[in-house]
């Protein structure tokens, strides 16, 4: 075994010649590196608790978007198994569109405006080259459209867990909640005056044709959010953002001044709203159910009232915040479903789903509850303050694509909806 006894530097890079010492090269570099990161920190607006796990999570989150265009992938990595018993190995290089709200959300709580308009830029050049109002689940980095799927043969797999796949077939599917994600998202630009291009009546009829696709898809089976292969339903959670979609038509038409709009986009989406809740809700269990005409779970239902599709006070809420918790709860983690899917019943708890469960306990005024759960959950980062996709509830131990954005952002969510206030703090 050898051991270093004096510090060595490595420059892997192109055969170029560098025209200083190697030592002093590396020291420039991590100078400028910690400089650079350290002015990006101090510009952003964080909660006085759990500062240095927002941090990290911020940064990680700029570190998955990519500069040239803007688009935030959803991990950074291919084919990390969501459990070690079944080949549910995805790739993740891509820009989901249901991230859109989250994260947009996250970016304006952080204050990290230049990256939230550059985010908010890509969404609209995707909206733009979308033919007559339909857009896709997800979309390559640079906006590519077509991301089709593949095994390879010459890489055996995390822990040798293949196949690894490259592109992703999801691309294809019909996923009716990109609509009211993608609007949900863009909306700000019409209502934060910090950002240097505001929405205007250009950018709304841009966004129209997809509201036009909302309206009419929103009682049709689809993929679902979460992206089965085997099976299409009409999802509640997917008729809710088209729901969304038409809600914020209506607020951006009236913030416009566009008065016959704005009450074209709330009569569709008062029409809507009435649907969900006659075909959505389970008598039977007394809760929102994951499709119309269904009793079965989805714990995307716990979003309900943060996208503002019910008040916090009414009981249809906690009574669905309770189904959750007696069906899809297991020790301190929320699964996302726990009905088999292609691939068999779902071993892990989905990281995510644990944070809105968070933020629904502290809409109910359950604070206590969702502060105990949040700190078990950060406790669950691994040693450089990041999250998996998955967390297998028994050990504790990551499993899924790494690091996670919609992970990361649910933490950054969660720790500021909880956090004590500045001004009350000390």
């Amino acid at each position: 075994m050898v051991f270093l006894e004096e510090c060595v530097t490595i420059i892997i890079g192109s055969d170029e010649t560098i025209s200083e010492s190697i030592g002093e090269m590396a020291r420039r570099f991590l100078d400028e590196t910690l400089s650079y990161w350290q002015r990006w920190v101090s510009d952003l607006a964080i909660p006085f608790e759990w500062q240095d796990e927002v941090i990290r999570a911020a940064i990680t989150l700029k570190l998955n978007a990519y500069d040239d265009t803007g688009a935030i992938v959803a991990a950074m990595t291919t084919s990390i198994p969501e459990m070690a018993a079944a080949p549910r190995n995805w790739d993740y290089r891509y820009c989901w569109l249901r991230d859109a709200y989250f994260v947009v959300n996250a970016l304006n709580r952080l204050g990290t405006t230049r990256t939230m308009e550059r985010y908010l830029s890509y969404l609209v050049n995707v909206v733009a080259g979308a033919p007559e109002g339909r857009i896709q689940p997800v979309y390559g980095i640079n906006g590519r459209a077509r991301l089709e799927e593949r095994e390879t043969d010459s890489l055996c797999g995390y822990r040798g867990l293949g196949p690894v796949r490259i592109g992703n077939q999801a691309y294809a599917q019909d996923q009716h909640d990109v609509y009211g994600s993608a609007i949900l998202a863009v909306a700000h630009v019409f209502f934060d005056h910090r950002l240097v291009r505001r929405g205007d009546a250009a950018l709304f009829h841009r966004l129209e044709p997809l509201g036009e696709t909302a309206r009419v898809v929103y009682d049709q089976p689809d993929a679902g959010l979460w992206e089965f292969r085997g099976r299409q339903r009409i999802h509640t959670f997917s008729s809710v953002m088209c729901w969304a979609a038409c809600d914020r038509l209506a607020r951006i038409a009236f913030k416009l001044g566009f008065g016959d709009r704005g009450s074209y986009w709330r009569g569709h989406a008062d029409r809507i709203h009435a649907v969900i809740c006659n075909r959505a809700w389970s008598e039977k269990k007394q809760t929102f159910a994951a499709a119309f005409d269904d009793d079965t779970l989805d714990a995307s239902m716990l979003l309900l009232h943060d996208i503002g599709f019910l008040t916090a006070d009414d009981p249809r809420f906690a009574k669905t915040v309770a189904a959750v918790e007696r069906e899809l709860k297991h020790g301190n983690y929320i699964h996302r479903y726990v009905a088999p899917d292609d691939f068999g019943v779902p071993e892990n708890a989905f990281v995510v789903c644990t944070f809105w469960y968070i933020n629904a306990l502290a809409a109910l005024d359950r604070t206590k509850e969702a502060r105990e759960l949040f700190e078990n959950l950060i406790a669950r980062r691994n040693m450089h303050g990041l999250l998996a996709e998955h967390i297998n509830p028994h050990t504790g131990e990551h499993w899924g694509n790494f690091p996670q954005t919609y992970s990361m952002v649910g933490l950054i969510n969660a720790a500021i909806r909880l956090s004590s206030r500045w001004d009350c703090a000390f």
